[in-house]
Formats: C-alpha cells, structure tokens, sequence
C-alpha cells in the first residue's frame, strides 16, 4: 500500500521506489532487502513496529525487469509525501543504451513526475544510473552529485550544470542525494538507513557483511574511461608509453598534436580532472598490478617514473587509502 500523510506515525520512515520498465534487477532488490532486513532485525530486537515502510511505485500496474522478472507496481500518481523517494538505475550500462532508455516515453513521464515532487519539496535519492533521472529532471542543477563512475563522461557531456565528483560513493545535500556505481544502491539504503538510526544501520551492515566503501576511486578503469573520447584515448596510449618517465604536458601535447590548453579542456571535461591526475591514475593502476605480482618496490617506483619509492607509497595512500602492505595482503 503507498502511504497517505495521515499514516505517519505507523512507520518511522516512509520510502518509495520508483521502479521502471528495464529496472536493474540487483539495484531494485538491493533497495529492498536492506529495507528488509532492517525491519526484521527491528523486530527480533523487539521492536513495536516496522521502522521502514518501503512501496515500489510505477507508472504502469506491472512493469518488466531488465532480467525479464515481472514486477507489480502502485501507482505514482497516488504517491502521497513519503520521506524520501528513489530511483534506482535503469539496466543500461552502455551509453548507446542508455540514451535510448531517456528518450523512452515512460522515463520522460517519470522525469517530469521527479521534477513534480522536487518542486513540491519532496527529498529525492538516485543511484548509479537512477542518478541520470535526477539530472534529466533538473533536481541536480547547480548541485554536487556522483552517479556510476564508468558513465561519468556521459554525465559531464550532458549535464554541465550539475557538480560532478565520480569519486565520491554519496553526496548528500539539502533533501537530495545521489549514490555511486550498481552497489552503490547499498551505500544509499545505509545511508537512509543511517538518517532514522545510526545503531540499526550498523547492525545491518555487520549482518550483511558490507564494507565501507566511502569512494569509489579505487574502482575506477581507467582504460574504460579513456574510450568516451578518441583524444583520450590517444592520450591514454601516450601515458601507458611513458609512465616510466614522468609526465609532461608539453609533450603529450605535442605528440598528440595538440595544444596543451586543448588537451587540458579536453580531459577536464570528458573525465572532471586534469592530464596530470589522469596520468596518475595509471600510475597508481599500473604500481597496483606489479604490486600484485610481487615486484620489489623500488623497482616498481622506476617503472611508474618515480626516483624514490616514498612518493610512490604517499601516492598509494592519498589515492586508494591503503598502503603498500595493505595492496599485497589484498593480492
């Protein structure tokens, strides 16, 4: 049942969840079962009450999954004013896909729905993808938000008036909030979760096993990223060439024939950071693999353009949060 105003009281917190045709199967039930578990835990705790009510809301009684589950949906157009509502990622990771996907009817409707309920002050979250619906529906203009790191070209291309940080697993901010890549649906019901009770959140996560996992740098494929734009891609070449020998922005340049402010723009814009931050990047992808494999570290500190093996260490520890003995118990 969707909750009318004048239920409040019977749960703590009220969410619904915007599920659409094509919904990404994991994010949905991710959404869920935390919920879920959450309430059961609740109980078993002695708990009077359920202290989440959680609705899956459409707006067609039935809706398919990306995986080809059926799914019964209440209506959204007799959403009342929930706590929060949330959107969940579409199943299309591809760009192509997914910019299909926003031109669908159904996803226009829905957009013009969030920007119904952001208008009338309803608190809206997004995850991974979902995070595209809250952009398209204007609710992030002006605002700091991260979406899936590996569609965060697409994200700047598209929304230039949204604040993008990709490397950030939540951004929270004035009844709006915006969580990271596929599991990131995880982190955004904890984070819910957190706001009506920070103890529950905690036992909930101990009996899920779920990790913090405060960034979503470590993550990041530079590669993947590379491939949104065809001069990065040249540059990425470039760089992989040349970790071994330090970065110059004149000469990567100038083998791209280029100009140095034209690469600058460049990779600012396809990828939020500059040549040197992405040239970084590599090094801390390429210093991880041969850390994997049992290089000594002063050798993989030549190999990634570094004469002392200290900078490499601090530059493991800024970029990733753990150091060397960390990344080799991990391997």
């Amino acid at each position: 049942m969707v909750a009318n105003d004048n239920d409040r009281g019977i749960h703590d917190m009220r969410l619904a969840i915007l599920a659409l045709e094509g919904v990404f199967d994991t994010g949905l039930t991710v959404l869920m079962d935390t919920f879920s578990t959450a309430n059961e835990l609740a109980a078993a705790a002695g708990a009077e009450r359920a202290p989440f009510e959680v609705s899956v809301i459409g707006l067609q009684p039935k809706i398919r999954t990306g995986l080809g589950l059926d799914l019964a949906t209440e209506p959204a157009g007799n959403l009342g004013k929930p706590d929060w509502v949330v959107v969940p990622a579409l199943n299309a990771k591809q760009p192509q896909l997914l910019l299909a996907a926003l031109g669908r009817e159904d996803v226009r409707e829905a957009v013009a729905q969030l920007r119904g309920w952001h208008t009338r002050g309803f608190r809206i979250a997004g995850a991974c993808i979902g995070t595209f619906l809250l952009a398209e529906a204007g609710v992030l203009d002006g605002r700091e938000a991260t979406t899936t790191w590996s569609l965060a070209p697409l994200f700047r291309q598209r929304y230039p008036q949204v604040r993008l940080d990709d490397t950030r697993m939540i951004v929270a901010l004035d009844g709006v909030v915006t969580a990271g890549a596929a599991m990131g649906h995880l982190d955004l019901a904890l984070w819910l979760m957190r706001q009506q009770s920070p103890e529950l959140a905690a036992t909930v996560a101990r009996f899920l096993l779920i990790d913090k996992r405060p960034s979503q740098a470590r993550y990041m494929i530079p590669d993947f990223l590379a491939h949104a734009d065809p001069l990065i891609e040249q540059f990425e070449r470039w760089a992989r060439a040349h970790l071994a020998h330090g970065f110059s922005l004149r000469n990567a340049a100038n083998a791209l024939c280029v100009t140095p402010r034209t690469l600058q723009r460049r990779t600012e814009a396809v990828l939020g950071k500059s040549p040197l931050a992405f040239f970084q990047d590599l090094r801390v992808e390429r210093a991880q693999h041969l850390i994997s494999i049992g290089l000594d570290l002063d050798r993989i500190a030549g190999e990634v353009g570094y004469a002392d093996t200290a900078t490499l260490r601090n530059l493991l520890r800024q970029r990733l949060g753990r150091g060397v003995r960390e990344l080799r118990a991990e391997a």
